[in-house]
């Protein structure tokens, strides 16, 4: 399990005024859950999972998984515990997808150890799991977005984590391509039991992808708990200041979020 407990971050340390972009910031994420953050921008959502997966350290609180500070950790065991799948992915040079892929690799690789035929297999079977596997020998700068996507959650996959963070999963991609990614992270958490923490400006996909959810709004969080619970007209007026219609869909299977209009 996850824990962040009171956390506290200021990027301009050394200014006493310095305002916080997390303010005493608590998360809970137990084994095998999918848990959203939503939030406007500058809400703090990103620095959080930067804090979380350990690019980024809190003036103040801490970060445990299963009961062990994650800076107890080196940066090869909090690797094979955390996967992070960025919100965009640009290569420099021009890898195929499958050495992307196989980067996921290297938290489980010696010093100067290359990948073997185990490694290689892993890869393969990460592609696999999110329908990739066609574009194994494509380089990765001529995919399109969605697939680009695919494959980079495919290393996260191959990564061999306990748990993925996702920043903006679903940003910047077209309609179908949204739809694809929300099904592949549902499938992985079914079939895998993939831990997930999803940061997202779609209120839609969190109400279909997240069973609890967290809201985030000037680094403090106003709200959380189940998402039925808790994606509520009145918590998204409160985090986002619109007004919005959130109905069951019986279709869908699950919430949906109708914005109306700007709330005064």
């Amino acid at each position: 399990m996850l824990s962040a407990i009171d956390l506290s971050f200021a990027y301009a340390r050394r200014r006493a005024s310095a305002q916080r972009v997390l303010d005493r910031v608590s998360l809970e994420v137990p084994r095998g859950a999918v848990v959203g953050l939503l939030g406007p921008n500058g809400s703090g959502k990103t620095t959080l999972l930067r804090i979380v997966s350990g690019v980024l350290q809190a003036q103040s609180g801490s970060v445990l998984i299963d009961g062990e500070p994650i800076e107890q950790l080196t940066r090869r065991d909090l690797a094979r515990r955390i996967a992070v799948v960025p919100q965009e992915t640009h290569s420099t040079f021009d890898f195929s997808v499958m050495d992307i892929v196989l980067m996921g690799r290297y938290p489980h690789l010696g010093p100067f150890e290359l990948e073997g035929a185990a490694d290689q297999a892993i890869a393969r079977d990460a592609l696999a799991a999110t329908g990739t596997a066609g574009l194994e020998a494509r380089a990765f700068a001529t995919l399109s977005g969605g697939e680009k996507q695919r494959v980079v959650i495919a290393s996260a996959l191959a990564q061999a984590s306990d748990m993925l963070l996702l920043d903006e999963p679903t940003a910047a991609l077209d309609l179908g391509y949204q739809f694809e990614i929300a099904a592949l992270l549902r499938r992985l958490n079914a079939e895998r039991r993939t831990t997930m923490v999803v940061s997202t400006h779609d209120l839609n996909l969190a109400a279909a992808l997240c069973e609890r959810i967290v809201l985030l709004k000037q680094g403090r969080v106003i709200a959380h708990g189940p998402t039925k619970e808790t994606l509520t007209a009145d918590n998204i007026r409160l985090l986002y200041d619109v007004d919005a219609d959130v109905q069951f869909h019986p279709r869908a299977g699950h919430l949906t979020v109708v914005p109306i209009a700007r709330s005064h």
